[in-house]
């Protein structure tokens, strides 16, 4: 008898979590899920977004050298909704903006450059790239002032 009075001792000074304690830790992890989990979602477009972000770059770097030689923005060809990459002005090519997500086709003028100002938009509900279904909701532009705003 003296031996079950032992184990029943032991049994009791061991030690756990009661239930009251494991729903706080529950509550506190659905909570961190909660906010944490909307802010990682944007995260693949974010990182999408820096391939237009490239090529919007490179086309200002065109542009800039085009200003540079002629003291303007403003062409005949550079109207609102072309495409930067046709009649081969700006010396930048399909090729050269073709890439995983965002193709020559998403970079277009916004509206008509004027002799000091320009602004260029990336579209990628415009792709043909392979993976362009990834990024039909993005979008970026770009001004002469290298002002890049980005959505997702």
């Amino acid at each position: 008898m003296r031996s079950s009075c032992f184990t029943e001792r032991r049994f009791r000074s061991e030690g756990g979590f009661t239930l009251v304690e494991l729903m706080i830790v529950v509550a506190i992890v659905g909570i961190l899920a909660v906010v944490a989990i909307p802010m990682y979602q944007v995260v693949p477009e974010r990182s999408r977004a820096t391939e237009a972000v490239a090529g919007l770059d490179a086309i200002r770097e065109c542009m800039r050298t085009y200003y540079a030689e002629h003291g303007t923005y403003a062409h005949a060809s550079f109207t609102d909704g072309a495409q930067v990459t046709v009649g081969g002005i700006l010396t930048i090519k399909d090729v050269d903006l073709g890439g995983r997500f965002f193709s020559s086709e998403c970079y277009t003028f916004d509206g008509r450059p004027t002799a000091d100002a320009f602004t260029i938009e990336c579209d990628g509900s415009a792709s043909t790239a392979p993976a362009a279904g990834d990024v039909q909701s993005v979008t970026a532009t770009i001004d002469e002032a290298g002002e890049i705003v980005t959505s997702w």
